[in-house]
């Protein structure tokens, strides 16, 4: 009967349109995401304007007190003692002959060097016995000591050894009725603590006096901010009202600044988009973030650049030469030191900076160019000698005397490789970053090839592991009884339910090889991720994955009774590119992250090379060599055991062993192809045991038949059961 004749006689059913009432709302709804205010960025916003009017009021109160009006802007009353506290560690400058000596006019880039701690408490000092006692009590004055102990915070001041300043030194502006050059300088200042290689960062404000090169501000922990209005309260006091008119300018500079970013609309919270601006201004217009802050001791920093003995002509040409480089001649660069004090009241703290080494943001630029450019031709030299390596051992005999860990372990550093040169690239953010995209390009191209031969590895590899199904058992029929009409109950059919998605994910990533790899590594990656930006988990971290670049291959060739298929070449070569990283950066002193050098790292190179020793000597010398002849017995298939001729035909001439399960023909005891190769008749049985291999599936091979399908696979072509190596 049709299907159409049974709806004869009923109302036809029209289909129902779909209501567009949902279809407008999540239109409406989309929208109002996408263009709703209330989230961060209007908080931002709304931040900016904050700034600007705190700016704005700053500015116009200052600019009172500049021209003798009423303002509600106070300066700070001097320490007297200050100054000779400070001079008792270091001397300033003066002015010099500009045609036999000349200070660095611009000091923009890093500087790093050592501090010494001194505590110049109330309390401390009573027990003291350092010249300068008297000016420090001086200074200290009636201190509170529990105010003072209470802005100690978290930080262990007393154990920090090292600073690493960055400098911004803008260039001197003309302001009327100024007769110095002034320039207004910014950074931040890392106090460094050896013991947990945490910094203390601090940002700082001050201003820079090209004719002596002294250097004076403010240092204070990110989050506290600077006023820069009080910077000539701490300079000389010839120099006080020269200083104070050079402020102005700047807190009209950054007035502007603000308010341009806000009508271009260049609304951000993260800083680092704003590398222009100095970072206390910035923290002026990023909205604070919640935490505990490591300490409030703010500083205030006195330094000292020391002279060169170069003309200011000469110097002046250098500077020109290294801001727009032109190819001419000009003097050698002399280096760059500083001298200087970093002073806190609050704390009682002074730390003592002395010959700090400068560099320059150019020269560092270039610094970071020459590393990337040299980096990514190691990776180069890397990447041609895994391409040799695979070539080589491509075939699943030789794949199968591979360590998967081996090339894993490579991979994973690679990818953390990559991953650290774009950070750097990012944070870099400027010239050196498209240079640093080189290596890191190559780098994961490189991990890109390691991950899929591992891969491939472990496919080959995977039947060794694998265990042989049991055989089926026999199914027992029970006897069969009369039947019976029995009355079946009518139920509904059962709704068959599918499976969900997590157990489909879930099998396909148990049948899947290859999706358990990249998820492990996903994993790992993830992980590593975590951890890495800690410096003592990161130095776990390279010491752990180097030291298992070759140890795998070690126990996989113990294991397996055979030698690996790694050339010299590739060990060697590989060793070295991989050491060179590592060696830069933690056995170079001067190298472009400021790394500090590590001693152990030497004890690491050289337990790499004992282990490309001893995979060498293995090739040479069997892979259990160095192990007791205990231990040295690897459990090896036998291919060629005994076995009796084949009774099929017992009048048949030639004596057979059966047929050979790849090319089906019958396999002689004499066989002459093998019989050729052996001389003498003591050794014929044996030449006749040779012509033959016995798989451990119980399936019989001819000895080059079964060769030449094991460099193919390395699966019995009957039963697909894995084959151990021949």
């Amino acid at each position: 009967m049709d299907r159409n004749d049974e709806n004869d006689g009923q109302p036809a059913r029209t289909p129902q349109q779909r209501s567009s009432v949902p279809s407008f709302l999540f239109l409406i709804f989309m929208l109002f995401i996408l263009t709703n205010h209330t989230g961060d960025e209007f908080l931002a916003r709304n931040h900016y304007q904050d700034a600007l009017q705190s700016l704005n009021y700053q500015l116009s109160n200052f600019t009172a007190w500049l021209n003798g009006t009423e303002s509600n802007f106070t300066m700070p009353d001097r320490n007297a003692a200050a100054a000779p506290l400070v001079e008792s560690f270091m001397s300033f400058g003066s002015r010099l002959n500009p045609q036999w000596a000349s200070y660095f006019s611009n000091v923009t880039g890093f500087a790093h060097g050592e501090i010494d701690f001194f505590n110049i408490t109330p309390s401390s000092l009573g027990s003291a016995t350092y010249p300068w006692r008297t000016h420090a009590e001086t200074f200290m004055g009636d201190t509170n000591m529990t105010d003072l102990v209470s802005h100690f915070g978290s930080w262990n001041w007393t154990g920090s050894d090292k600073i690493s300043w960055s400098i911004m030194d803008r260039a001197p502006v003309n302001v009327k009725g100024v007769t110095e050059k002034i320039a207004m300088v910014h950074g931040r200042i890392d106090v460094r603590h050896p013991a947990t290689s945490d910094d203390m960062k601090l940002d700082f404000e001050g201003v820079h006096f090209l004719a002596n090169g002294s250097i004076y501000g403010f240092a204070e922990p990110t989050g506290r901010h600077i006023d820069i209005r009080y910077i000539p309260a701490f300079v000389p006091e010839v120099l006080q009202n020269d200083t104070a008119r050079t402020i102005e300018p700047e807190l009209m500079s950054r007035v502007n600044k603000v308010k341009d970013m806000i009508d271009a609309g260049v609304i951000d919270q993260d800083s680092t988009s704003m590398p222009n601006l100095p970072p206390v201004f910035v923290r002026l217009l990023t909205v604070p973030a919640d935490g505990e802050s490591q300490g409030g001791c703010g500083f205030s920093v006195y330094a000292q650049i020391a002279p060169s003995e170069i003309p200011v002509k000469d110097m002046e040409d250098l500077e020109d030469e290294l801001q727009k480089p032109t190819g001419r001649w000009t003097v050698k660069r002399p280096p760059l030191k500083l001298n200087g004090v970093l002073l806190s009241r609050e704390c009682g703290i002074l730390y003592n900076l002395h010959d700090a080494e400068g560099l320059r943001s150019q020269l560092f630029f270039r610094k970071v160019a020459t590393y990337a450019g040299i980096s990514a031709f190691v990776y180069l030299v890397q990447l041609l000698l895994l391409s040799r390596q695979v070539d080589r051992s491509r075939t699943p005999a030789g794949l199968s005397r591979l360590s998967l860990w081996t090339f894993l372990t490579q991979s994973i550093v690679d990818s953390v490789s990559f991953a650290g040169h774009i950070t750097f690239a990012i944070i870099a953010n400027g010239r050196p970053s498209l240079s640093l995209v080189a290596p890191a390009f190559v780098a994961c191209v490189l991990f890109a090839f390691e991950s899929q031969h591992a891969i491939l590895i472990n496919q080959v590899q995977a039947p060794e592991d694998a265990v042989a199904p049991p055989p089926p058992r026999p199914v027992q029929q029970e006897p069969s009884l009369p039947s019976q009409a029995v009355p079946t109950p009518t139920t509904a059919p059962p709704q068959s339910t599918g499976p969900t998605f997590l157990s489909l994910l879930f099998r396909h990533i148990r049948s899947d090889p290859q999706a358990r790899i990249w998820l492990g590594m996903f994993f790992f990656l993830t992980f590593i991720v975590r951890v890495i930006v800690t410096p003592s988990l990161a130095l776990v971290f390279v010491a752990s994955m180097y030291s298992l670049f070759w140890l795998p291959q070690i126990v996989r060739s113990v294991k397996k009774g055979r030698s690996s298929a790694l050339t010299a070449e590739y060990l060697i070569g590989t060793s070295l590119c991989r050491l060179f990283h590592a060696l830069y950066f933690l056995i170079c002193p001067k190298n472009v992250l400021d790394v500090e050098p590590r001693r152990w790292m030497w004890y690491l190179a050289m337990f790499i090379f004992l282990q490309v020793i001893i995979i060498l000597l293995q090739q040479r010398f069997g892979p259990a060599f160095f192990l007791p002849k205990r231990f040295a017995r690897a459990q090896v298939h036998d291919y060629h055991p005994a076995l009796p001729l084949s009774a099929a035909d017992p009048e048949a001439p030639d004596e057979s062993l059966g047929d050979c399960a790849i090319c089906m023909e019958a396999i002689h005891t004499e066989d002459e192809k093998q019989l050729e190769h052996v001389t003498g008749g003591l050794l014929r049985n044996v030449g006749a045991r040779r012509s033959y291999s016995l798989a451990p599936c119980q399936h019989l091979f001819h000895t080059e038949c079964l060769e030449k399908w094991l460099a193919i696979k390395n699966i019995c072509p009957h039963c697909r059961r894995p084959l151990p190596p021949l």
